[in-house]
């Protein structure tokens, strides 16, 4: 009687299911209050940008999800990796030089969902942006405390080119992947870490930075403990550290030998980046940019170069942990030292959100918690007009 009573019963979950839903629950709930902030920067972007285009007689939703590298991808989810174009001057443009994920993704919710190639665009982006500032979040309450993260969160989404945050683009979704990579390193994750990199580096070509990251970090850890004389079973002892980080460059190598494959030639991938004009040529084409420019303009770029590295000087004053000051800097160094079109440089550093971390505390040293909201008030709006009048004009991409 007992026996058929209780084989009645639902089954009883394992503690450790227990365990690991009460920590999901309580991680989401610390950060909520990032999630919201960074949601309702978002949405004043939207607002502005779609009363914009109604004024402008443009539909908003084509121009998030039907532009530019949007295109690109779409035609990939739809018919793989195979369209060309022949430009005026005899160049080829590819659809090789994009990554496979975000396509990837885009195929994978329009077959199940009824949303369009386009509308699965739009919301793989939208839902990767809230899990970019979930991390960025994470990230920034880890070293400076939980207030800390929640600016640092809307400050991400108050971005100068944030809007492309809301369009069928691969920046969400790569900061995200980079961003919970950092905070697994910083807790010593290195596996998961790992994982993570595979994925960033089939999202987009800065995944070169995450890697550089966990590499220099790793061995900064092994070259302290080899000083400190822990030479015996040092390998051992952080053997997850270097799985970790020897996963870590599997993703891009991965699309590398595909194209290489694909196309018959070792060097193909770079090839066809090298026909899209991207290539790294140590910063000759920036240089050749701002001479080329009116001395008025010149001036203003020199001045917003020499903020960035203001901003790269006072992380490293503030003492970032070292994977995330590395990855910081090096999304900068590749942003800045390619020979790509210099309108879609502001983009690349998108996620590059450590460099956020000294406003971030800045702001927090405002005496009441609003003047801090009506602060990245302020920079929202900015941000969304501009991303209002950028999408509705002819670039940057």
């Amino acid at each position: 009687m007992h026996d058929n009573l209780t084989s009645d019963r639902p089954p009883v979950p394992p503690p450790y299911r227990h365990a690991v839903r009460r920590r999901a629950a309580a991680a989401f709930k610390a950060a909520a209050p990032a999630l919201g902030a960074y949601a309702v920067v978002r949405v004043i972007g939207l607002v502005v940008f779609w009363g914009a285009a109604s004024l402008a007689g443009k539909d908003a939703l084509k121009l998030l999800g039907g532009r530019w590298d949007s295109v690109w991808y779409q035609r990939i989810a739809e018919h793989g990796y195979r369209y060309t174009v022949t430009l005026p001057d005899g160049s080829i443009h590819s659809d090789l030089a994009f990554f496979p994920l975000l396509p990837a993704l885009e195929r994978a919710v329009a077959e199940v969902t009824p949303l369009t190639v386009r509308g699965a665009g739009i919301t793989v982006a939208w839902a990767a942006g809230l899990l970019a500032a979930w991390g960025i979040f994470a990230v920034g309450a880890r070293l400076h405390g939980r207030r800390t993260g929640v600016v640092l969160a809307a400050l991400w989404g108050a971005y100068p080119t944030a809007f492309v945050q809301s369009m069928a683009y691969t920046e969400t979704l790569f900061t995200a992947l980079a961003a919970w990579a950092l905070y697994a390193v910083l807790r010593d994750r290195w596996i998961v870490a790992g994982g993570l990199c595979v994925l960033a580096g089939l999202t987009r070509p800065s995944a070169a930075a995450l890697v550089a990251a966990l590499g220099v970090t790793a061995l900064a850890v092994l070259v302290q403990e080899y000083r400190a004389g822990g030479r015996e079973g040092l390998l051992r002892r952080n053997a997850r550290m270097l799985a970790g980080v020897c996963l870590a460059p599997l993703g891009w190598l991965a699309y590398v030998v595909f194209v290489a494959v694909r196309e018959d030639s070792p060097f193909a991938y770079f090839e066809v980046q090298a026909a899209w004009g991207n290539s790294i040529d140590g910063g000759r084409a920036l240089a050749s940019f701002i001479v080329g420019l009116p001395l008025p303009a010149a001036l203003g770029l020199c001045a917003a170069l020499g903020l960035l590295g203001w901003l790269v000087v006072l992380c490293v004053r503030q003492r970032q942990p070292l994977p995330v000051l590395v990855y910081g800097i090096a999304v900068v160094v590749i942003s800045l030292i390619g020979s790509g079109y210099f309108g879609s440089r502001p983009r690349l550093m998108m996620p590059a959100f450590p460099l956020l971390l000294p406003p971030a505390v800045a702001l927090l040293r405002l005496r009441t918690t609003a003047r801090t909201a009506t602060a990245v008030g302020v920079l929202a709006l900015a941000s969304a007009a501009y991303g209002a009048w950028t999408l509705l004009g002819s670039g940057p991409p």
